[in-house]
């Protein structure tokens, strides 16, 4: 079983965790091995490969303001976290397109049983595999239809951590109502549209969104509506 690690989380996490205490880089290495090695030990994992977000993003092609409530700094030792898990980890930089996607399009590649996305990162649930969270110590199995239902609740409450808007006033609850009893791909896309042009907002406005909240499953993929 290949364990999948979000880099861009271990970094983040171990940045903020030296800056809050000593804010050295023996600090933060620290808190970056014992992140990874306990995830390995966690899921048993008899391999890995860690991801990271290097340079450009397709997804702002699609929406300008894309994560654009992104404001506050970034914590300094985030350079050194990053590099080092280049060369100490063999963590693997995207271009053009986020750490996530690049984990779930080798996720599709593998088949989704063998692997395990170790992650905190709730964008996860839209993959059919079963993600490790190692800040909560839990192991959630996903299905087909879990992940599928997940993506289109996105839709409709969009994403504030990514300044992605979805329906306003909608949230989880008002999401899983509208979605209730729905499988089918197709109708859960239409059920989606019926509330946004019930909201007056376009068709376009519910694909853009899309784009922006779908994790690629294969190269330079570009989400479309069902047919």
């Amino acid at each position: 079983m290949k364990l999948l690690i979000d880099g861009d989380i271990v970094t983040y996490q171990a940045a903020f965790h030296a800056q809050a205490n000593d804010n050295t880089e023996e600090e933060a290495r620290r808190k970056m091995d014992s992140t990874i090695r306990w995830s390995i030990a966690k899921t048993n994992a008899s391999s890995y490969q860690v991801y990271l977000t290097g340079k450009g993003n397709f997804r702002y092609e699609v929406r300008k303001s894309y994560k654009g409530n992104r404001t506050a700094p970034k914590p300094l030792l985030l350079p050194f976290c990053r590099e080092y898990l280049q060369w100490e980890w063999g963590a693997i930089m995207s271009q053009g397109e986020e750490a996530d996607d690049l984990i779930a399009i080798e996720a599709a590649r593998l088949g989704y049983e063998n692997c395990i996305i170790a992650s905190i990162d709730k964008d996860f649930l839209q993959i059919p595999v079963p993600m490790y969270n190692w800040q909560k110590d839990t192991l959630v199995e996903v299905t087909k239809e879990e992940g599928l239902r997940f993506f289109y609740k996105q839709c409709l409450m969009g994403d504030v951590a990514d300044n992605v808007g979805g329906i306003a006033g909608v949230g989880p609850k008002g999401a899983e109502i509208a979605l209730e009893g729905i499988t089918d791909e197709k109708d859960l896309y239409n059920a989606c549209l019926y509330m946004y042009k019930g909201r007056g907002m376009s068709e376009q406005d519910l694909i853009d969104n899309a784009r922006l909240l779908w994790l690629r499953r294969k190269p330079n993929e570009m989400w479309e509506p069902p047919e």
